[in-house]
């Protein structure tokens, strides 16, 4: 067994990682251990998962049995937690029969480390009326790149499937290209659903990459719409800037899952590594 298989076997699984210890009056407890990190910091969209999931579990307290579906989170980082214990704190806005709204903070040493929306409702089962979407093969072609293999291998790549699409690795191959990457990720073991999907709108490495930026890109704000549950398998990622202007950039990631159907789109606002 290599050295990079038993790093995988010893993550926790994506929903064993997200557990949640109920603490009464609507507050949560999970713990950002290692598995889903980059570098000395949880990462991104599993801090997006976190926090949806939390509002769904005080949805389902407010209204047993009534299982409800993420449908967009919106989430400033106010400031990066450590990969120590958290506390959710969760305040229901709304119950409606088509949407309802949960505010969800993220408490770490007696501060706000995220602050977040869920809406959630009902995804719908049937087909899309109208997609445009990008051109990607349902599953990773022999030689897209894994970066559980390489240098600069982290926690994350190693506690799930990633694969990167390797035409567009311009940064890696000491090139400049459009600012676009693109990649397939499914959780190992279990089923992908729709809180690794939110993931999955994260997992990519920052597309201003290809543009000569280098180094950590934290995020500001993330907002993520789940439009479907996902089918098994892979899952298709397309992450592409529109603009890098000062030390500013955008980042768009559309997410399709191996059955072809839209499952998430997220939007991020974020920091150019170059700009601190």
């Amino acid at each position: 067994m290599t050295a990079g298989a038993d790093v995988r076997s010893a993550a926790k699984p994506f929903s064993e990682a997200t557990a949640l210890e109920p603490l009464g009056d609507g507050r949560y407890k999970a713990d950002l251990g290692r598995d889903w990190s980059f570098g000395p910091k949880a990462h991104g969209g599993f801090l997006l998962a976190l926090l949806a999931k939390a509002g769904l579990a005080r949805l389902d307290a407010e209204t047993p049995g009534a299982a409800p579906d993420p449908l967009s989170v919106s989430a400033d980082f106010l400031r990066a937690p450590d990969l120590s214990p958290v506390e959710l704190g969760t305040e229901v806005l709304k119950v409606g029969r088509t949407a309802s709204v949960v505010a969800v903070r993220m408490i770490q040493d007696g501060r706000t480390m995220l602050a977040a929306t869920l809406t959630a409702g009902r995804l719908p089962d049937d087909e899309p009326r109208w997609a445009d979407l990008p051109d990607l093969p349902a599953e990773p072609p022999a030689d897209a790149t894994d970066p559980s293999a390489g240098r600069a291998s982290s926690s994350l790549h190693h506690a799930c499937d990633l694969r990167l699409d390797t035409p567009t690795l311009a940064y890696l191959r000491g090139e400049r290209g459009r600012p676009v990457l693109r990649g397939w990720a499914r959780p190992h073991g279990e089923p992908t659903d729709v809180l690794f999907a939110l993931l999955a709108g994260d997992i990519l490495p920052p597309s201003v990459f290809n543009l000569g930026e280098a180094g950590w890109a934290p995020t500001v704000q993330l907002t993520a719409l789940v439009r479907a549950r996902p089918a098994p398998g892979w899952l298709r990622m397309e992450g592409r800037s529109s603009a890098l202007l000062g030390p500013w950039f955008d980042e768009d990631v559309t997410v399709i899952d191996s059955a072809g159907r839209l499952v998430c789109q997220a939007r991020q606002l974020a920091l150019a590594p170059l700009a601190r």
